[in-house]
């Protein structure tokens, strides 16, 4: 489009951007002045009515927790059918905003417990914002946030040949990485000891030495 009141009398070409992102909201976060800020950021939000958490970026399922509701979603255990539900995405995100000690009802090692139980046995990282400002930042850093390259993932280091031994040894019960260094520096390979007697092995295995010897005589069955 042009700008016809321009000044120069020349037509001025006027370039509109369309931003790249677009965040998914949840119509109930309409009261949450979140989008608002969002779109300060330069984002675009499209409202929707999410079955799951309150906010989609990049396939990221983020619940918003105010700090009073969080305390009223444990009361009511909602809390758990919520995490519940957002780990049906990968990737996924939980932040709380506001003061929790202000509306903190709960023991303080109760409330550490709900928290661990977050992060360990539903595996949802935890953030912890101060406003729906500081909110919407986080979830402009997540929309804006660009995918590593492959070629940057580390790969799993290679084991060394003595690790190789050694990693061998330590399979057998009993045996931890200090004991297995100990066997391998006496005997030097494995043929070595296998070849071994009992006796040979009581001054590092001890009394676990008959055991180990019992394994390497075991004759396997299918």
């Amino acid at each position: 489009m042009y700008d016809i009141f321009a000044r120069s009398g020349k037509e001025r070409r006027v370039t509109q951007t369309k931003p790249e992102e677009v965040i998914e909201v949840d119509f109930r976060e309409k009261n949450s002045t979140v989008p608002a800020e969002l779109k300060n950021l330069g984002l675009a939000v499209e409202f929707k009515e999410l079955k799951v958490a309150d906010y989609i970026v990049k396939g990221i399922a983020v619940e918003r927790k105010e700090a009073r509701d969080f305390f009223s979603s444990v009361f009511d255990k909602r809390i758990f059918s919520q995490m519940t539900d957002i780990n049906q995405y990968e990737k996924n995100l939980l932040i709380i905003e506001g003061d929790l000690k202000k509306y903190n009802r709960m023991n303080e090692n109760a409330l550490r417990g709900i928290l661990l139980s977050i992060l360990l046995s539903f595996r949802v990282p935890i953030i912890f914002s101060k406003d729906e400002k500081e909110t919407a930042v986080y979830l402009a850093l997540l929309a804006n946030k660009k995918k590593k390259k492959e070629t940057l993932i580390p790969k799993k280091r290679s084991l060394s040949p003595s690790e190789e031994l050694e990693f061998i040894i330590e399979a057998f019960p009993g045996i931890g990485p200090v004991k297995a260094k100990k066997i391998l520096e006496k005997f030097g390979t494995i043929k070595e000891i296998i070849n071994s007697k009992e006796e040979d092995l009581e001054p590092i295995l001890g009394k676990g030495s008959k055991d180990f010897m019992g394994i390497l005589k075991r004759t396997y069955f299918h």
